[in-house]
C-alpha cells in the first residue's frame, strides 16, 4: 500500500506540466526569448574548452566557402543589425515585419542609440502570425577538431522577435501566437547541435573525398547534405536574400574525440554522429517509417582515425524498423506497438533500402529486437518483409535473450555470424596526399525498438572490431594486437561510446541511454542499474507528459507544419489532459484516507466500512485513468504520425 501511495504521489507531481508553460503576453515589448541549454546535464567532449572569450577575428580574412565566425548584433528600436567582424558584410532585419536588407559597411556602422552584443552565428528565421523570429547562437564551446577544422557545440541560442504586428491580431490569434512562442522556447533548448565555420560537417570523409575540389569554395549551405542540416527549413529566407556568409548550417548528433599514443605516434579518434531530419521527432511520436521510406531516429555514425598521415573512416547507421507502425503512449510503462495496415508497406521498405544502397552500397541489416511478445510481432513482420528482398542480408539477434544477465561478450556470436560480410564491406582509408587506399563498400544498419540502448551497445562492439583492423592496417598495431590489451586506451574508447550513446538518447528520448555499463565495463553494475532506473523513470515522464509538446516544436521548426492565418487554430484542447492532475489528486487522497481508516479498523466496524468504500472509489478512479490513458497523455497537435 505504501509503495502504491509513493508511486501515485510521483505521478501526481510529474503530471502537472502537461501543456506548454504559460508565456508572457506577446504584446509586451519583450524582444528576446532567452535560454541557456542543459550544459550541466548534457554530455560534452573531454577536450571541450570555452570559446566565448576568444579574441575577435576581425584581422582574419574570411576564406572562400566559410561563414562569419563572430558577429556584432546591434539592437535598434526599429531594426536588428548583424555585422560580420571578419567578413565585412552586414544586413538588417526590420523589427516590424522581419524584412531583410543587405547593408553597406557605412550603413552597418551608423547609429549609436542601440544595444551592442556579440553572437556566434545566425541559424535561421521562421514566420508566424505576428511576424518573424530570428534564431542566433549566443554561446558556443570548442568541441574539438574534424579534419583540421574546429567543431563547435551550441551552448545557448535565442530568438529575436520581429513581431510588432501582434497588436493587430485578434484575441484568438494572440493566444495561438503565445503557444507558438512557447514552442520556440522549447526549440531553443535543443541539445546536441554542432557546426563549423569553414567545413561541411554533413558529409562523411569518404563522400567528401570523392566530390570536386572546387565545392569547398561554395557557401557551406550549398556543400551540405540537406538530410543532416537540422535548421534547413529555417535557412530559406536567408538563402533567398543571398546572405551566404551569415548562413550557419547546424547538425544534430554527437561529436566525441580522444587522443592516445601508439608506437610513439599520436592517434586521434573522432566519433561523429549525424541525425537525419527527414523524420525528426521524439521517441514515442515518431516511430517506424513515413511513406517515402525515411525512418525515425536515423543516425549516421562515423568513426574517424588519424595516425601518421593516414586517415580512416568506418560508417554505421541506425534507424527505426522501416515499417509503418506506432506506439501511442497510454500511461503504461511500455505501450504496445501496433503495425499500421497500408497497401504501400512493401514499397515503403523498398524505398528505404534503395536509398541506403544508393548512398552506402550493400546493406547488412541487424535486428536486435525480442522474438517474443509485442516486439516479436513487429520483428516477425519486419523479417517477413525482408524475405521479399533476397539481395539484402537480414540477421536477427535477440539481444535480451542472448545477452541476458548483462553479458556483453555474447555479442561475439553476432560478429562470428556476420564477420565475412563486415570484412567485405571494410572501411575507408586515405593518405596525407588525399589518395584513396581503401573504400568502404557497404554499411551495417542496426536497430532495436528505440535504436538507442541495445543499438549503441552493438554498434560500439562492432566499432571496436573495426578499430583494431583500422589500426593494424595503419601500422599502429601488429596483426596480433588489439586495443583491448591496453586498459587505458580501451577505457577511453568505451567512454567515447558511452557519451555518444547518452547524447543521442537525450535528443530522441530525453534521458540518458540505458545499458551504458555494458559498453563501459562489459557487464551490469549496481550504480549502473540505479542510473538506468532513473533514466527509465525520466523517459516515462517525458514520453507521457511532455513529448507531445516537444514534437510540436520539432514539427514547427523543421517546416512540417506551416503557420498560416487562414488555418484554424491547432491548439484546441484534445482529450482529458487538464484533468490528469485532478484524477491523480483523487487517487492520492483515496489511498491516504483508505490507509488511515484501515489503521483504525480495530477500534470500530465503521472504519472497516469506510475503508472498503474509499478503497472502491480509489480503485474505480485508477481504472478510469487507465482506461483513458491515451486521452490523458500529452499529444502532438500540429502533425499526424506519418
Amino acid at each position: 500500500m505504501h509503495r502504491l501511495f509513493l508511486l501515485t504521489a510521483v505521478i501526481l507531481f510529474l503530471s502537472l506540466p502537461l501543456l506548454p508553460s504559460p508565456v508572457s503576453d506577446p504584446g509586451e515589448k519583450t524582444t528576446l526569448i532567452d535560454f541557456q541549454t542543459r550544459a550541466a546535464t548534457e554530455p560534452t567532449s573531454p577536450m571541450a574548452t570555452d570559446a566565448d572569450d576568444a579574441p575577435l577575428l576581425a584581422e582574419e580574412p574570411l576564406r572562400p566557402g566559410s561563414c562569419s565566425r563572430e558577429l556584432e548584433l546591434r539592437e535598434f528600436r526599429d531594426r536588428y543589425v548583424f555585422r560580420s567582424l571578419d567578413g565585412g558584410g552586414a544586413f538588417a532585419v526590420a523589427r516590424a515585419d522581419g524584412s531583410l536588407r543587405a547593408l553597406s559597411p557605412e550603413e552597418a556602422a551608423s547609429g549609436s542609440d542601440c544595444k551592442v552584443s556579440r553572437i556566434y552565428g545566425v541559424t535561421g528565421m521562421i514566420r508566424m502570425l505576428a511576424g518573424s523570429y530570428v534564431l542566433v547562437i549566443t554561446s558556443r564551446k570548442d568541441a574539438g577538431s574534424y579534419q583540421a577544422s574546429t567543431v563547435y557545440h551550441v551552448n545557448s541560442m535565442k530568438f529575436l522577435c520581429c513581431n510588432e504586428a501582434i497588436k493587430h491580431l485578434t484575441s484568438d490569434e494572440k493566444r495561438d501566437e503565445a503557444y507558438f512562442m512557447s514552442l520556440l522556447r522549447i526549440a531553443e533548448t535543443t541539445c546536441g547541435l554542432y557546426y563549423s565555420y569553414d567545413r561541411d560537417l554533413t558529409l562523411n570523409l569518404q563522400r567528401a573525398s570523392k566530390l570536386a575540389a572546387g565545392r569547398v569554395h561554395k557557401p557551406l549551405w550549398k556543400q551540405a547534405d540537406p538530410r543532416f542540416v537540422w535548421n534547413r527549413n529555417l535557412l530559406e529566407e536567408l538563402i533567398e536574400a543571398k546572405l551566404d556568409e551569415f548562413i550557419t548550417p547546424l547538425i544534430q548528433g554527437s561529436f566525441q574525440t580522444e587522443q592516445f599514443t601508439l608506437k610513439d605516434g599520436p592517434v586521434r579518434i573522432n566519433l561523429f554522429s549525424r541525425r537525419c531530419n527527414r523524420r525528426l521527432g521524439t521517441r514515442m511520436w515518431r516511430r517506424g517509417a513515413n511513406l517515402e521510406g525515411a525512418t525515425a531516429n536515423f543516425v549516421e555514425t562515423e568513426q574517424l582515425i588519424e595516425y601518421e598521415g593516414l586517415t580512416s573512416s568506418f560508417i554505421q547507421v541506425r534507424g527505426s524498423i522501416p515499417l509503418l507502425w506506432e506506439q501511442i503512449v497510454d500511461l503504461s510503462y511500455k505501450p504496445r506497438p501496433s503495425i499500421i495496415e497500408h497497401e504501400e508497406m512493401t514499397k515503403v521498405v523498398q524505398r528505404h533500402f534503395h536509398d541506403l544502397s544508393q548512398r552506402y552500397g550493400d546493406t547488412l541489416v541487424i535486428d536486435l529486437t525480442d522474438k517474443q511478445g509485442d516486439e516479436g510481432n513487429l520483428s516477425n513482420a519486419f523479417a517477413a518483409e525482408m524475405e521479399k528482398f533476397p539481395d539484402i542480408r537480414y540477421v536477427h539477434f535477440d539481444f535480451h535473450h542472448i545477452c541476458g544477465g548483462g553479458n556483453f561478450d555474447n555479442l561475439q556470436a553476432l560478429y562470428d555470424e556476420t564477420e565475412e560480410a563486415i570484412q567485405k564491406q571494410g572501411y575507408f582509408l586515405m593518405n596525407s596526399k588525399g589518395d584513396i587506399l581503401l573504400d568502404q563498400n557497404g554499411v551495417i544498419r542496426s536497430n532495436c525498438i528505440d535504436c538507442l540502448d541495445r543499438t549503441n551497445v552493438t554498434q560500439s562492439f562492432l566499432a571496436r572490431k573495426s578499430l583494431d583492423s583500422q589500426l593494424q592496417r595503419m601500422g599502429a598495431l601488429s596483426s596480433a594486437e588489439s586495443i583491448s590489451q591496453s586498459d587505458s586506451i580501451n577505457d577511453r574508447f568505451k567512454k567515447l561510446w558511452v557519451e555518444h550513446g547518452d547524447e543521442l538518447s537525450l535528443e530522441y528520448a530525453g534521458s540518458y541511454a540505458l545499458k551504458g555499463d555494458l559498453v563501459r565495463y562489459g557487464r551490469q553494475t549496481l550504480p549502473g542499474l540505479i542510473k538506468d532506473g532513473l533514466s527509465a523513470l525520466s523517459r516515462y515522464y517525458l514520453n507521457n507528459f511532455h513529448d507531445g509538446v516537444r514534437q510540436d516544436a520539432l514539427d514547427l521548426i523543421s517546416g512540417y507544419y506551416t503557420v498560416s492565418k487562414s488555418s484554424s487554430s491547432p491548439f484546441q484542447i484534445i482529450g482529458y489532459e487538464p484533468y490528469l492532475p485532478v484524477a491523480s489528486a483523487i487517487i492520492v487522497g483515496g489511498i491516504t484516507v483508505t490507509t488511515f481508516t484501515l489503521s483504525q479498523v480495530g477500534r470500530s466496524a465503521q472504519h472497516l466500512i469506510s475503508s472498503v468504500i474509499f478503497a472502491g472509489l480509489t480503485a474505480g478512479m485508477v481504472a478510469l485513468v487507465k482506461a483513458n490513458g491515451k486521452q490523458l497523455c500529452s499529444r502532438p497537435r500540429l502533425c499526424g504520425l506519418i
